[in-house]
C-alpha cells in the first residue's frame, strides 16, 4: 500500500506540463494525497516531492523530454526549519497579509512567520538573506520540530 502512495502519476505531470504551455506560467505545484508535484519551465526539470514522514517518490522515466528529480526540502541548503512544535501562521493575525510570499526578498532577522506554541506567538526570523523560493507549509496548520517551513535562496 505504501508503495502505491509513492507511485508517480505520469498523467498528472503531463496535465500540469500542458497547463504550463496553455497558460504561459513558468511553474505550477499541486498537492494531492500527501504527494506534492511541481512542474517548472527552464532548466527542463520536473520535481516530485513526497509528503509526510520524509517519504519521497522514486525517480522514473518521464513521458516528456524533461527529467524527474526527487527533491527533499529538508536537505536544501536554504531550508528554514521549525524550531518547535506548534501551529504556523503566515501573518500577524487572521486575514492579514502574510509576512512573506514566494518571491519576497528577506534579510537576516526579518520575520518569516509565527509558530504558536503553548499560547505564545513565536516569531521565526530569517536565518540568512535571500529570496523566498518555496513555502512548504499551510497557514494555520500544525508543524513539528525540525519540519521544513520554507526555502530561502
Amino acid at each position: 500500500m505504501a508503495k502505491d502512495k509513492l507511485a508517480i502519476d505520469h498523467d498528472l505531470i503531463r496535465e500540469l506540463a500542458q497547463l504550463l504551455e496553455e497558460t504561459g506560467l513558468s511553474e505550477i505545484e499541486v498537492e494531492r494525497d500527501g504527494q506534492r508535484v511541481r512542474v517548472a519551465r527552464g532548466g527542463g526539470t520536473t520535481h516530485v516531492v513526497g509528503g509526510g514522514a520524509g517519504a519521497a517518490a522514486p525517480p522514473s522515466p518521464p513521458a516528456s523530454p524533461s527529467t524527474v528529480a526527487v527533491v527533499d526540502p529538508a536537505k536544501h541548503p536554504g531550508v528554514v526549519t521549525s524550531p518547535m512544535v506548534g501551529t504556523a501562521y503566515m501573518g500577524p493575525e487572521p486575514g492579514a497579509m502574510p509576512f512573506v510570499d514566494v518571491g519576497s526578498k528577506v534579510v537576516v532577522g526579518d520575520t518569516l512567520l509565527i509558530v504558536e506554541a503553548m499560547k505564545t506567538m513565536n516569531q521565526i526570523p530569517a536565518p540568512h538573506s535571500g529570496t523566498v523560493t518555496r513555502i512548504l507549509i499551510e497557514d494555520g496548520k500544525p508543524v513539528e520540530f525540525g519540519e521544513p517551513l520554507m526555502i530561502i535562496e
